[in-house]
């Protein structure tokens, strides 16, 4: 499977340890199986670096993960918002796994998300906003371990 990542730079060598802050799922090494939103993220980052372009790595990814504790959230919504909001909050709980799969909070749900976290919508109106906007997916590898086993860097390209 081809991954991506979005980057300032090239990342030949991925690993979590320059993950500074928590995300969706946790501190870890993020990638997505859709490159038009790896070149979002490349942009954004370039943007804020106050950088000319971004970059995007490719990776091959095994599929060999039978080893590596694996979270996927699949269509349940339910689990998906409150383990987002319980990571925004600091809680350690991703560190159960490997490598945690599900959709993305881009800027639109992000702000959904917010309102939910905030206790402006209740979880009902958040999933029901939610399901509205167009979702993206992303693969968050925990531990280096996992990145080492099953990423391999194929190329990167400018944005």
């Amino acid at each position: 499977m081809i991954v991506f990542h979005g980057s300032t730079d090239g990342v030949k060598n991925p690993d979590v340890y320059h993950s500074y802050r928590s995300l969706d799922f946790g501190k870890g090494f993020y990638v997505t199986t859709v490159e038009k939103q790896a070149k979002k993220w490349a942009r954004r980052k370039a943007e804020l670096a106050n950088k000319k372009n971004g970059i995007i790595n490719c990776y091959n990814m095994s599929e060999k993960w039978d080893d590596f504790r694996v979270k996927t959230f699949d269509d349940d919504l339910n689990e998906w918002i409150e383990f987002v909001c319980a990571c925004r909050d600091g809680s350690l709980d991703y560190k159960k796994y490997d490598i945690i799969f599900g959709k993305v909070a881009d800027d639109k749900v992000f702000r959904v998300v917010d309102m939910f976290h905030q206790g402006i919508w209740d979880k009902d109106r958040a999933l029901k906003e939610i399901k509205v906007y167009d979702t993206y997916d992303q693969i968050a590898f925990i531990n280096q371990e996992a990145i080492d086993s099953l990423l391999e860097f194929d190329s990167y390209y400018e944005v």
